[in-house]
Order: C-alpha cells, then structure tokens, then sequence
C-alpha cells in the first residue's frame, strides 16, 4: 500500500520539474490512448502538458491495426490511395490529441498544449515539397495548438524559415550538431521576420527545436568502448549532455542577442529547445538520466512513457542541472576529440541515419495500410 507520503514523492518529481520550467511532453500517440482517455489522465495527474509524434510512433500505432478498423473500411471504401489513407489517420489522431490539450493551450497562451506531426520523411532533401506539406499538414489538422514538424536537414532550414513566415508553428526534428542548432535558431529568427514584414501576430507563432540526446551516447559511447583505455571508458555517457548543455548556452546566447531583442519587442516567442530521444538505451545508466541532468529553464522534456514514469517513481530533480557546467561540456567534447573521435562525423551519421529511420518506419507503416487495405477489397496504389 503507498503511504501518503510516497504518494506525494512520485507526484513530486513532475511537479518540481515544471517548476523548474521545464514543459513534459508525451513522445507517444495513439488512438487508444485517446479514446480510452489515458491521454487526458496523464494530462490531469502527470503534469503533461504536449504531445510529439513521428513516423515511428505512428507505425507503431496504426501498424497494429488497433482502434483504426473502421476509418481503414471507409478509406477502403473510398478507394483511396494509401498515402492519402495514412495522412488521414495520422492527421485525425492528432487532432483529436489537440482538442484533448486545447485547455493547456489556452491556459499558456499557446506555449504548451501542443501535438506534433511530422512531415513525410520521404521529403527530408526536398525544400518546396517540405514547405507544401507543412501547409497541408496544418490545413488538415486544422487546429491552432498543432506544430509541424520539419527536420533539420539542409533542405529544411529554408523550409523552416519559410513555414515560419507563413504563421504556421513548427517543431524542428533531428538537431544534433551545434553548428547546426545555431543555424535552426537563424531560421527561425528569419522566418520570424518574414512574417513580420507580412504583418502576422507574432506572438501567435511558437517554435520547439528538438535536440536529440540519447543517441549521441549511443555512438560515441560504442566507440569509446572500441578504443577500451580508462580515458576511453571515463568519457562513456558523458558526451549527449555535454552536447546538450552546450546547445542550451548557444540558446542563451542567440535569444539575449540584438537581433533577436526587435523581435521579442515585437511579442515574439523564443524557440525553446526541446530535449528528445530521452528514453536511455543503456541499462548501465539511471533510467532517468537525460532528464535529471538536463533541467534548465524555459526547455522541453519530450518523454517515452516508460521514462515518463520513471520520472514520476524516481526522479531527482535538484534544479537547474544545464547552466552551471558549460565549462565540463566543452572539456567532455574536447577530451574526445583528443581520442581521435570527430564530433563533426558523429552528428552527420546520426541525422542520416535519423532520417533514414523514419523512411523506413513511414514505408513500414504504408504497407501494413496497403496490406489491410486489401484485404477490404481495395488496390491500394
């Protein structure tokens, strides 16, 4: 039996870090997470306050078939493509997510209260067909607390700026590099300006860039056991919050900085970094790792449900965790480059492989819908 005691120790963990400021985001959706309301409920007793999506939870969701049976027999009925069957599934589960956080919308003022959903991966190297699917996406959302997600590709940097320029809000996917970050965040101001010189409402536009965190480790840490000396191995897991503490000082930076100081004047809204792949892949390290140990203000924790819990059961949130250490970051990022390890290598394999991944998941996820399609009677193209 929980004591009350426990009980206010597991709620505590989650309410001490959005009172540090940091904004709980669920990295999951589904339509049974919806209809049963257990979306709803993490909302009311897990202080969560958004939800993100990409193809991979999609396929997870909508691969399995489950909850989607009678939309698929319509689709099938129709005698849609399935393309067009896969976009209205994904667009229909997210908007009924946004209906469900429209109270935390309004409550912030558009700040939290947000559902992601990613344009088609297939069009990471494309910017005009990123640009109207951004458009489309938000069309068919059609709901003010969506954000469209657009990877930080090369492509995508115009596209954000443009997206931007438009009034739409957009979540920047798949931030690994500094240099890049930097580059997401000038997009972003630019876009800004566009819509500036368009004559939008600012303050109705609001930004997220996701720096992704867990696989950073991944990578430098399988190559620090290669190389297997005690400097080696002492540099293990040190690495992605080294990288992300340093992408939060860059954020510091460019929003105190003079060009962004005319927008702010403006009522414009920072683009707050949002921490993702924050689920540990490894079990060597405490579960709740990249979230204790990225607590700063005015951030995004995007969690798996798993690392969500975690939080609630055993989370040490001690406060700001990012701003004091910028000096151990760089000396961490440093000591392994002196191995022999290149940062610049390490990002770039990441974002292609990032991308890379969800195709596959996004074409994983079209033939499971053809497949069902099918076998309703349908030649799905």
């Amino acid at each position: 039996m929980i004591t009350v005691t426990e009980a206010t120790a597991t709620a505590g963990a989650l309410k001490r870090l959005t009172d540090e400021g940091v904004s709980i985001w669920l990295d999951d959706l589904s339509r049974g997470r919806i209809e049963s309301g257990n979306l709803a409920e993490l909302v009311a007793t897990k202080h969560v306050v958004g939800v993100t999506t990409n193809p991979s939870i999609f396929q997870a969701a909508i691969g399995s078939g489950a909850g989607y049976e009678e939309q698929l027999g319509d689709l099938a009925t129709r005698g849609v493509t399935v393309d067009e069957a896969v976009r209205m599934m994904t667009t229909a589960d997210v908007r009924a997510a946004a209906d469900v956080l429209r109270p935390v919308y309004d409550a912030t003022g558009g700040r939290d209260g947000r559902v992601s959903i990613e344009v088609d991966p297939r069009l990471a190297h494309d910017t005009r067909a990123t640009i109207a699917e951004a458009k489309q996406l938000a069309w068919l959302v059609d709901r003010p607390n969506v954000m469209i997600k657009i990877p930080a590709t090369k492509a995508g940097l115009p596209a954000i700026t443009e997206v931007i320029g438009l009034g739409i809000s957009v979540n920047v996917t798949l931030v690994f590099s500094l240099e890049r970050y930097r580059e997401v965040m000038d997009a972003y101001l630019a876009g800004l300006e566009k819509a500036a010189r368009n004559g939008l409402d600012l303050s109705t536009i609001h930004s997220v860039a996701s720096f992704f965190v867990s696989r950073v480790d991944s990578e430098i840490d399988k190559r620090l056991t290669v190389l297997g000396t005690d400097a080696a191995l002492a540099l293990k897991g040190r690495a992605a919050l080294a990288n992300a503490r340093l992408a939060y000082q860059a954020y510091e930076e460019v929003f105190a900085g003079e060009r962004w100081n005319s927008l702010g004047g403006a009522r414009a809204n920072r683009q707050r970094p949002l921490w993702a792949s924050t689920g540990v892949k490894d079990p060597a390290y405490k579960d709740t790792l990249y979230v204790d140990d990225l607590v700063a203000p005015g951030t995004v924790n995007t969690m798996p449900e798993a690392t969500l819990n975690a939080t609630a059961d055993h989370g040490a949130i001690t406060g700001d965790t990012v701003t004091g250490g910028y000096a151990q970051a760089r000396a961490d990022l440093a000591a392994v480059e002196a191995l022999g390890i290149s940062y610049e290598e390490v990002v770039q394999q990441l974002e292609d492989e990032g991308v890379a991944k969800f195709e596959a998941a996004w074409q994983d996820l079209l033939d499971a819908v053809t497949k069902s399609l099918n076998s309703k009677g349908v030649d799905a193209e």
